[in-house]
């Protein structure tokens, strides 16, 4: 968390409060962790886009930018528990100073990041660098994905390794792989088992993005927009968070595992392990 449809929606919602903006100053207190975010000062942002779970801020060329006279995207990451708020608070860990007000960057486990960078520049972020297609593009494409699917090792772990498709975390990972009928762990997909994930896949991110993502739990750290409003789509959600009750096609309890070091929920009815050679 957040994944994918928390970052589109955060992007959504922060970005009237952002764009055509000009950002006076970045404050905050962790340079290893904030990374040249002095280089926005004095930008002005001209778009917000988003990759996987990354945010991007598109800054323009500013004449007195002496210092870095090139275009600049500002990348943040909200990590496990970060996100935008209109107000600061006691876990306030960079504050957004722009010619139109402040927007605060709050993260209780302290595990977001941000960097400034020139477009594309990622050599520093493995993970964006190598990024698979987006899930709701034109290019993320079904003959693609089953070719990669025939080869792949562990499914589960092979969606969240962000190469064969982005932006897909633990959450809808299980949703998807319930929908498809498939076991967390099975290897080497046929062409009809990837057909059927490729279409849960498009079919639970979409639905996750129109709904404002998931907000799971009432504690701090746990996702909200930046005005404080919860997620929808965790009432829609099949087997993430619910193991031992029944399964909704089936009625088979739901069983919690751990797979790859995540805690991982599959109905073992209707996402049995296929063990033959394929």
């Amino acid at each position: 968390m957040p994944e994918l449809p928390e970052v589109e929606t955060t992007r959504r919602k922060i970005e009237p409060l952002l764009l055509g903006r000009t950002i006076l100053e970045v404050q905050h207190d962790a340079p290893h962790k904030y990374r040249d975010t002095h280089l926005a000062a004095g930008r002005r942002v001209t778009g917000l886009s988003r990759r996987g779970k990354y945010l991007m801020l598109h800054l323009a060329a500013a004449e007195a930018a002496t210092d870095s006279p090139h275009d600049l995207e500002f990348v943040v990451h909200l990590g496990m528990t970060g996100g935008f708020r209109l107000e600061g608070g006691k876990h306030t860990r960079v504050t957004l100073r722009t010619d139109a007000g402040d927007l605060y960057f709050d993260d209780p486990r302290r595990f977001g990041k941000m960097a400034v960078v020139r477009p594309g520049e990622y050599e520093g972020m493995p993970t964006l660098a190598a990024m698979g297609p987006e899930p709701l593009s034109d290019d993320f494409r079904e003959e693609d994905f089953a070719a990669l699917a025939a080869q792949a090792g562990a499914v589960k772990p092979w969606l969240l390794s962000q190469k064969p498709v982005s932006g897909v975390g633990n959450i809808y990972a299980d949703e998807s792989l319930w929908m498809a009928g498939l076991h967390p762990t099975q290897t080497r997909l046929t062409r009809e088992e990837a057909g059927r994930l490729y279409h849960a896949v498009r079919d639970v991110m979409g639905r996750a993005v129109e709904a404002g993502g998931s907000s799971l739990g009432k504690g701090e750290g746990n996702y909200r927009q930046h005005d404080g409003l919860s997620g929808l789509f965790q009432h829609a959600h099949t087997v993430y968070g619910k193991g031992g009750e029944p399964c909704p096609r089936c009625g088979t309890p739901i069983e919690k595992s751990v797979v790859a070091q995540r805690g991982t929920h599959h109905c073992p009815q209707c996402q049995p392990l296929r063990r033959e050679t394929v």
